[in-house]
């Protein structure tokens, strides 16, 4: 682990030193905690693992075993958050980023009906290689459509803020005013060709296909110590692609003030699209050798699972729209269809981190606790951006509105 973290230290160290020295001090008032998980759910590559590589779709596993990972989902994540209210009254709250790659309709169906019960919502997460700008758009689209058609899935543009974005014709991607709207995690940490040997992707104008097709924000990083990770640490920012690829890499801090809803022409490749990171964190309680600190990316798993230590540290971590530092966002990730996972979320350790969180976070003095996800983040973000101030759960729907069928 320290060996590859070492070697693509000088990816994150300068963006990770110079987060600490941009944290708020001295913030008085209430302080206000946004707290997301961005799921990478997969649970057909999951028994494509276990059915070995290469191996036909018919021989990945037991559809049964499958079937039973997603209802334990559906069935037991209302019982595992019971009881568990954040400053809003709210339960923990799960967005699931579900790929066209994994995608099944009858499980896909059992998660959609416990989003609709209140529990999270469902984003679109994605694998491609060798890809081009259009079929990446092509399976974007289709992708999107398909969670609406069949599920009732994803949130709208309200028509007042909508992308703008006519891509009919010439464009070929379909967006329009007051279409769907989506947030996104790339597959393999590749966002805009990322990786070094440029696998996993294909498309150096990612972002710009991301926002043509409704994406209103991505939710991949950080990646660390995976050559993935942009130069930005502990951040959100607008992104921009770039000739050579990695968009990601660098951008504008979201501030306060900045008109973000302004959208530029459909043909313009420089829109800056909404990059909503995750806390990157060094963990000095747990030094490897006794002397070096250990890296925490925010993932949740088996071996490394969610402590108040890990909780305090991602915190610390002080994210926040530039100008409203007394709202700080916090987005971990993890890959909840691993039934090493799931078991994490679903059977006590999960939970023991919400207490955590609303004991040290949620007294109404000091903090107030926010579940949200990852939609109702963005909203929250795009209100700071407005220069909107107070209680930021007046914003969760601001500019995308809840997917129609929780409605």
């Amino acid at each position: 682990m320290w060996g590859n973290m070492l070697r693509g230290a000088e990816r994150w160290l300068p963006g990770y030193l110079l987060s600490v020295l941009r944290r708020p001090r001295g913030v008085s008032g209430l302080r206000h905690l946004m707290f997301c998980v961005a799921d990478h759910f997969e649970p057909l590559e999951v028994l494509r693992r276990d059915g070995g590589p290469g191996k036909p779709l018919e021989h990945v596993g037991d559809w049964e075993r499958r079937l039973r990972l997603v209802e334990e989902w559906a069935s037991m994540y209302p019982e595992a958050t019971r009881g568990l209210k954040d400053g809003d009254g709210c339960s923990p709250r799960h967005t699931f980023f579900c790929a066209p790659d994994d995608y099944e309709n009858s499980y896909l169906e059992k998660i959609a009906e416990l989003c609709a019960d209140g529990f999270g919502e469902v984003e679109i997460h994605l694998h491609h290689r060798g890809d081009t700008p259009e079929g990446l758009g092509a399976k974007l689209c289709a992708f999107r459509d398909e969670l609406r058609r069949r599920h009732g899935l994803l949130g709208n543009w309200r028509r007042e803020a909508s992308p703008g974005l006519v891509l009919g014709g010439g464009g070929g991607f379909g967006c329009h005013a007051g279409s769907i709207a989506y947030g996104f995690v790339h597959g393999n940490w590749a966002l805009c060709n990322s990786r070094p040997d440029r696998d996993w992707c294909g498309v150096n104008e990612e972002l710009r296909v991301l926002a043509a097709t409704g994406c209103y924000a991505d939710f991949t990083f950080p990646s660390a110590p995976s050559p993935t990770q942009p130069r930005m640490v502990n951040c959100i920012y607008r992104a921009w692609d770039r000739p050579c690829g990695r968009g990601a890499e660098k951008g504008s801090r979201c501030r306060v003030g900045t008109a973000g809803n302004t959208r530029p022409a459909a043909a313009d490749p420089a829109y800056p699209l909404m990059i909503v990171q995750g806390p990157l964190s060094l963990l000095w309680k747990r030094r490897k050798w006794g002397i070096l600190p250990r890296l925490d990316n925010g993932a949740i798993t088996h071996f490394n699972p969610p402590t108040p230590e890990r909780v305090d540290a991602w915190v610390r971590q002080q994210i926040h729209i530039k100008g409203r530092p007394e709202w700080v966002f916090v987005k971990v990730h993890a890959h909840g269809a691993i039934p090493s996972t799931s078991r994490i979320f679903l059977r006590g350790a999960m939970r023991r981190a919400w207490e955590y969180l609303l004991t040290s976070y949620n007294d109404g003095e000091r903090w107030r606790v926010h579940f949200v996800t990852a939609r109702e983040m963005y909203n929250i973000i795009r209100a700071a951006e407005d220069g909107r101030g107070g209680d930021p759960a007046q914003y969760r729907d601001y500019q995308i509105t809840p997917c129609p069928r929780s409605l």
